[in-house]
């Protein structure tokens, strides 16, 4: 299909409504949406419109059978005020895995990036400029065709949307280890980015908090005793000097962000070890003083330093300060806004956007 895409800007834009020092999480839309339609066994019509509710058939599959997938990253400015992007490939690939896994049909990479990009240059002046602080943006895909019964649907809806940021995670974070229910299991869905998987958290998660606890410590579906993620995030451990995170198994998210800070890592020069690691090993780490630091990575939060884990009564106390996570964040975010070099050429530029 062809790249072109068709752009419908409103006549007045709610930017200047915005304070960016008090940006309300996941309230506050930009003025513009990126959508696209697959009919007939093809994308078609890409366009960038008013952000707007969309009508939707009460028998739409994806309300029924779920079939929603979506990705989460973001957008900065460097120092010159040309907006960013980060590794947004990798994006468009972990798209098209998950769409795969829900029998859902890919989309065009190109097109994918090429959306983000003309969305982006639209909303520039939506990116709050403070450290730490991004353009969030939403792409997903859902099955829009009305039908009841089981099978994959022949209609689908691809759309962008995007919501300003502020840092997400200001303190450190106390993680309650998890042992009835499970986030995933090899064979199933946890490594694609599908709606079910965030729903099937959120009884969990408020438990958690409802016991002074933060986020789920997600354990493995069998044993529960090998750690898996941290609320929507990957995990890392340092312990005597090495940095442990669980190897992907098939029921691990391939975090975007999990990539780019292993490495970074071993661009620092730490050994970053992926295999299983139990919370026992956690446990034992932490009596002994072996266990150094742990912090969660993810694409909304960046890097979140975590200071305790409950599990059964007991309080596994990680470290009280996290110099290596604090590290990698702060590279993170220079890279992001063009402070350092970006030697790993992750940064993608924003052109001005083509009318």
């Amino acid at each position: 299909m062809s790249n072109n895409i068709s752009i419908t800007k409103v006549k007045k834009s709610k930017v200047d409504a915005l304070d960016f020092n008090n940006i309300p999480l996941g309230t506050t839309f930009t003025d513009h949406m990126f959508v696209c339609d697959y009919e007939q066994g093809q994308w078609i019509n890409p366009r960038i419109e008013p952000l707007q509710p969309i009508a939707t058939h009460p028998a739409a599959m994806a309300l029924h059978y779920g079939q929603a997938i979506f990705e989460g990253m973001k957008a900065t400015v460097d120092q010159h005020g040309t907006p960013m992007l980060f590794r947004p490939q990798k994006n468009a690939e972990r798209l098209n895995f998950s769409a795969d896994r829900m029998g859902m049909p890919d989309f065009p990479e190109k097109l994918f990036v090429e959306g983000l990009k003309q969305l982006v240059a639209l909303e520039k002046n939506w990116i709050p400029p403070k450290d730490g602080s991004a353009l969030y943006l939403r792409p997903f895909m859902y099955a829009d065709e009305p039908f009841i019964g089981m099978r994959a649907a022949t209609h689908y809806k691809f759309i962008i949307i995007a919501s300003p940021a502020g840092p997400f995670f200001s303190k450190r974070i106390k993680l309650w280890a998890e042992k009835k229910y499970i986030r995933a299991v090899a064979g199933g869905t946890g490594e694609a980015k599908a709606a079910g998987n965030y729903a099937a958290a959120i009884r969990p998660t408020e438990l958690a908090k409802a016991k002074g606890y933060d986020q789920v410590l997600w354990l493995d579906a069998i044993e529960h005793k090998y750690i898996q993620e941290v609320g929507t995030m990957n995990i890392f451990f340092k312990i005597k000097g090495k940095i442990i995170t669980p190897g992907r198994d098939g029921a691990i998210l391939d975090g975007i962000t999990r990539i780019s800070v292993m490495e970074l890592l071993k661009s620092k020069g730490f050994e970053v070890i992926e295999r299983p690691i139990s919370i026992d090993e956690i446990k034992e780490a932490s009596k002994n003083g072996a266990l150094e630091e742990a912090f969660g990575t993810g694409t909304a939060v960046g890097i979140a330093y975590i200071q305790e884990i409950g599990l059964n009564g007991d309080v596994i106390h990680v470290s009280n300060e996290s110099p290596v996570g604090l590290d990698i964040n702060n590279t993170l975010n220079a890279i992001k806004t063009g402070k350092i070099k970006d030697t790993f050429h992750w940064m993608v530029k924003v052109n001005e956007v083509l009318v």
